[in-house]
């Protein structure tokens, strides 16, 4: 079979948009490059939908490098009238949220959560979630494919068709299972998050946050770090590049620790290339500068106490009630309540996820009861 024709041109696209518009949901998925870049560099979209008979699918293969103006695509996805299908759909929309300059509006159906509710294992890949669901086995082969090359070769444009074909019968196939398990609202409620439009991003003034082993750094030597990530940040999103491409993470955390005081110093620092020095040096050297002065005004690190053994036994006890109601309920354990959800109520006497929606009717009111009886 051969794979639909790669659009190019808005006339096009606006005939596929019509083609696609009568059916009630579409499947959707992205390829993408970001291995020099800041930001992700879309290059293809696919998007299908079943005929109106409901007998084969039409597939639409998208060039955003090429179409001049992607405007009817992305009003097209916007619509709310439609679902929009993806498998493990974060990393795709933050690609879009990009391209689009803003989230895409739901409703959003991920067959990753939508297997998981089912009970398949919570991080299932598409190509095992297909041959599970479908008993089709799909072509693994351009997983590593440069999609920002052209021409495309029809192999590489089977590959992508492939990716969303299947999605459209999985995703008949997993709504169908959902309904008759009266799981389909469980379902919407985990995927609205997915439309929050800063889901996507790190603000730079927030970017410390992605740093770890923060506490066992002494006060100023953690507020340089803080402004160190919050330069990287910023620096990265300025010109494009990663941001390890800027600064990597062991030369920030080994400035932060030393804090070099001039050229030589940081000179010294061994993870620093020297080309880092020369052209960012009197940067870094500044915000040094400037950590060793905030470092009085450092807010003291909480450091959470070590919980005790009767809280570890509690933690278990939980665990234990968690695990054997996603048994019976045949669903994920991951994705009915993790261990992290545990020790948040356990530790802290709160919780996010449990108290709250349709996890706290089928297992967050009875591990907060089982809480309290202690």
């Amino acid at each position: 079979m051969q794979p639909a024709p790669l659009i190019t041109t808005s006339a096009e696209l606006l005939h596929a948009l019509d083609r696609l518009a009568p059916a009630d949901f579409v499947a959707l998925d992205t390829e993408f490059m970001r291995e020099s870049t800041y930001f992700p560099k879309l290059c293809l979209v696919q998007i299908a939908a079943p005929t109106a008979d409901g007998t084969d699918v039409i597939c639409a293969l998208i060039d955003p490098l090429a179409v001049p103006d992607l405007q009817p695509l992305w009003d097209f996805l916007n619509d709310r009238v439609r679902i929009k299908v993806l498998h493990a759909a974060r990393q795709d929309l933050e690609v879009l949220s990009v391209a689009m300059r803003g989230a895409l509006n739901g409703p959003i159906f991920d067959t990753q959560i939508a297997a998981a509710l089912l009970g398949e294992p919570a991080q299932i890949g598409y190509g095992a979630l297909v041959a599970s669901r479908l008993g089709q086995q799909l072509e693994k082969g351009h997983t590593r494919t440069d999609w920002s090359r052209r021409p495309l070769s029809p192999e590489q444009l089977q590959y992508a068709e492939d990716d969303v074909r299947y999605l459209v019968p999985l995703y008949l196939n997993l709504r169908d299972a959902l309904e008759t398990a009266g799981r389909t609202q469980w379902l919407y409620e985990e995927t609205h998050e997915l439309e929050q439009p800063g889901l996507h991003r790190t603000e730079p003034e927030a970017a410390w946050k992605r740093l770890k082993g923060l506490d066992r750094l002494r006060p100023e030597q953690r507020a340089t770090a803080k402004l160190l990530a919050h330069w990287r940040e910023e620096t990265a999103v300025k010109h494009d590049k990663p941001r390890g491409w800027i600064l990597a993470d062991d030369a920030l955390r080994e400035i932060a620790e030393r804090l070099p005081a001039n050229t030589q110093e940081l000179e010294s620092v061994r993870s620093v290339p020297p080309g880092i020095v020369k052209r960012r040096g009197e940067e870094l050297l500044a915000l040094i500068t400037r950590g060793r002065e905030q470092g009085a005004s450092e807010p003291a690190w909480n450091v959470p106490p070590r919980p005790d053994p009767q809280q570890l036994a509690m933690v278990t006890k939980l665990m234990n009630i968690a695990r054997s109601t996603a048994e019976a309920l045949q669903i994920s354990p991951e994705i009915l309540a993790t261990r992290r959800d545990v020790e948040q109520l356990v530790f802290s006497r709160r919780t996010e996820r449990l108290g709250a929606g349709w996890r706290k009717d089928v297992i967050g009111d009875r591990l907060i009861a089982k809480l309290q009886e202690n």
